[in-house]
């Protein structure tokens, strides 16, 4: 038996497996139909309750989103967290944690990086979960990025105070970490949403590829190169033999 168990009444571990179910049927309302779907008096007759018996366990649709958000973000949290512990320290770590965790549910990841659902606030602590993510992304970056000449994102980032600019990471840290988010959850959208279906695109090594991409930005950034750094040819085309000049009647 579980310490849990053993400091819980069996009334408040059957509302515990009660709500638990409840946040199941949830999920798949919004796999099935999106955010905007959700029914708590779907789910309600759906697990043989009346509405008003569903209402004892959560008072209404925001309070359910608020513990399905909550959920979402702690699981990456947590991920992040167990890259963090085990000290390896780079982006390219955090960025597989990431991909992974998205295509694990991809549903979990619309709801806290998808579009935001049409009347719905979240708590302060859902915000701190959020600020705890990128606290360890900027950390990260901060080991990352070396000093260089200060680039229009990095002098905005000096002059404009912002939540993540409170911190004590240089600008140049809280410019990586702006530009992996991004991109990375570019390409992670695209996937997640079907964009790359039938277009003989891997998602991974595209995804691997933008990860590339960043890191030649930040050394080009931190050499203060007088040209870019340019693509690999895997991404950029080059490489690829052009096709044949098709003949005019000039020519003939």
């Amino acid at each position: 038996m579980t310490d849990a168990a053993t400091t819980t009444t069996p009334r408040e571990r059957y509302r515990q497996q009660v709500r638990a179910e409840i946040k199941a049927r949830a999920w798949e309302q919004i796999a099935a139909a999106g955010t905007s779907a959700l029914s708590l008096n779907a789910i309600a007759k759906h697990m043989g309750l009346s509405g008003a018996a569903l209402y004892r366990y959560f008072t209404g649709r925001d309070e359910l989103l608020t513990e399905m958000v909550r959920d979402a973000y702690q699981s990456l949290v947590s991920s992040f967290r167990a890259v963090a512990a085990r000290k390896e320290g780079d982006l390219a770590a955090l960025a597989h944690a990431l991909r992974t965790w998205a295509i694990e549910d991809p549903q979990r990841y619309f709801l806290v990086y998808g579009p935001p659902v049409p009347g719905y606030r979240g708590p302060a602590d859902i915000t701190a979960m959020a600020s705890e993510i990128m606290g360890i992304v900027l950390d990260v970056c901060a080991s990352t990025a070396l000093d260089g000449p200060a680039t229009p994102a990095e002098i905005h980032a000096a002059t404009h105070e912002t939540p993540l600019s409170k911190g004590p990471a240089p600008a140049s840290a809280l410019r990586l970490a702006v530009s992996f988010w991004t991109r990375l959850h570019g390409v992670l959208a695209l996937e997640l949403s079907g964009h790359f279906a039938g277009m003989g695109l891997d998602p991974a090594l595209l995804y691997e590829a933008e990860l590339d991409l960043l890191r030649l930005a930040e050394r080009f950034s931190q050499e203060g190169s007088a040209s870019p750094p340019r693509p690999h040819p895997r991404t950029s085309g080059e490489g690829i033999a052009p096709k044949p000049a098709v003949p005019t009647t000039a020519d003939s």
